[in-house]
């Protein structure tokens, strides 16, 4: 009965400083949200389409003019100049005008149509990762299909028949099926790891300084009497105001994304909802165990903000763990992220059945034990700890 005054205290307590410190709200729901929009609005097409191009088309016949036109139909691609020779170009790249240039050499109809096999050249600019390969597929696509027009007139001026020279040209039909994704789409790509990516690195850091910030503001005894000295009933009473607040967002993002934006879900949103809210409860506990192992506010969001930017990288979703060493490998699983990551790809893209994603339920379960490791510290810390200015 002592106890769960006591937690209403705090309950009370954290909710009073919550809607009185804007930077709460602030983390908790108004940078989500703007996150959401910002990326949600930003890849509505689902890829990059029309990126600007330029043609170097120093023979200028009739049939590099095709090409191009054929080049500029591509979706991705939209040729937005003309330059007279490559120095022109490649300063248009370096200015960051253009993302890439198609270059027809003098000579290329002439070589074509002698079978001399002409050099047709395309510059990237990769430092846009995206941009560059996008840029470099539609170009080589471009030049396979003028090559193939070009071998099947030159195969029927012989008098083989279309379907003899389509044969000739390819033996071999590939059939090319993107399981999960079939629309290479970029918004449902990143979008369902960076959204629950950014709370995570929110929630981890919010907790620490929740926590660190009563040392530092020295209300930390006070914060302990009104839990009547029992540091579970503090913990508690602190979170679960802000675990009710991140729950709602990460539950609307899940409605957003699989309801609003119909991204795909094979096993129900339910699964994807339940995951969500399991990473929550994991973020948090990671951050209250950052904050008693190092009960320095400086020290604790310094680890907890390098932790969560470093899930991003480490999930497998932007680099497979696969080609990673070993050790990193096996760094992967402590980090909430990443197994969020393994649930989306196992519920929400293949359809797998619960079992197939359950040691990564499990997992993000264990996170939330960690506070226990460091409740003992953390107690001692709030009544001994000198916050030093």
């Amino acid at each position: 009965m002592q106890s769960a005054k006591a937690f209403r205290r705090v309950f009370a307590r954290e909710a009073r400083i919550i809607f009185s410190r804007p930077i709460y709200l602030m983390c908790m729901v108004v940078a989500p949200l703007c996150t959401f929009v910002l990326f949600a609005t930003l890849m509505n097409a689902g890829l990059p389409v029309e990126l600007p191009v330029a043609v170097v088309d120093a023979d200028n016949s009739s049939t590099t003019r095709k090409i191009t036109r054929n080049l500029d139909a591509m979706q991705q691609i939209g040729i937005i100049a003309r330059y007279a020779d490559t120095e022109r170009a490649t300063d248009a790249i370096r200015r960051g005008d253009i993302y890439a240039f198609y270059y027809f050499p003098e000579g290329t109809t002439e070589e074509l149509l002698s079978n001399r096999q002409p050099t047709i050249s395309f510059y990237i600019n990769y430092s846009y990762l995206a941009a560059g390969s996008l840029t470099y597929r539609d170009m080589y696509i471009t030049s396979l299909l003028a090559n193939a027009a070009v071998g099947q007139a030159a195969l029927m001026a012989r008098g083989a028949t279309k379907r003899e020279s389509e044969a000739l040209l390819q033996p071999i039909v590939i059939e090319t099926h993107a399981i999960g994704n079939p629309w290479l789409n970029y918004s449902i790509y990143l979008n369902n790891t960076l959204f629950p990516g950014v709370l995570s690195l929110l929630t981890i850091l919010l907790t620490a300084f929740s926590i660190t910030s009563e040392i530092k503001q020295s209300t930390a005894q006070q914060w302990l009497e009104s839990a009547n000295g029992s540091i579970a009933v503090a913990l508690a009473g602190k979170l679960l105001p802000q675990t009710v607040i991140i729950s709602l967002v990460a539950i609307f993002y899940n409605i957003y994304l699989y309801r609003f934006m119909h991204f795909p879900i094979h096993d129900g949103i339910w699964s994807m909802i339940a995951a969500s809210l399991l990473m929550v409860a994991a973020s948090q506990s990671l951050g209250t165990f950052l904050a008693g192992l190092l009960p320095s506010p400086r020290w604790s969001m310094s680890i907890a903000s390098l932790w969560g930017v470093v899930s991003f990288s480490i999930s497998g979703f932007s680099f497979p763990i696969e080609g990673m060493s070993g050790a990193i490998q096996t760094a992967t699983n402590l980090f909430p992220l990443r197994h969020y990551f393994m649930i989306y790809c196992n519920q929400a893209l293949l359809g797998y059945p619960v079992a197939e994603a359950a040691i990564h339920y499990a997992a993000l379960l264990t996170f939330c034990i960690l506070p226990f490791f460091t409740m003992r510290q953390l107690k001692k810390a709030l009544l001994t700890y000198p916050y030093i200015r």
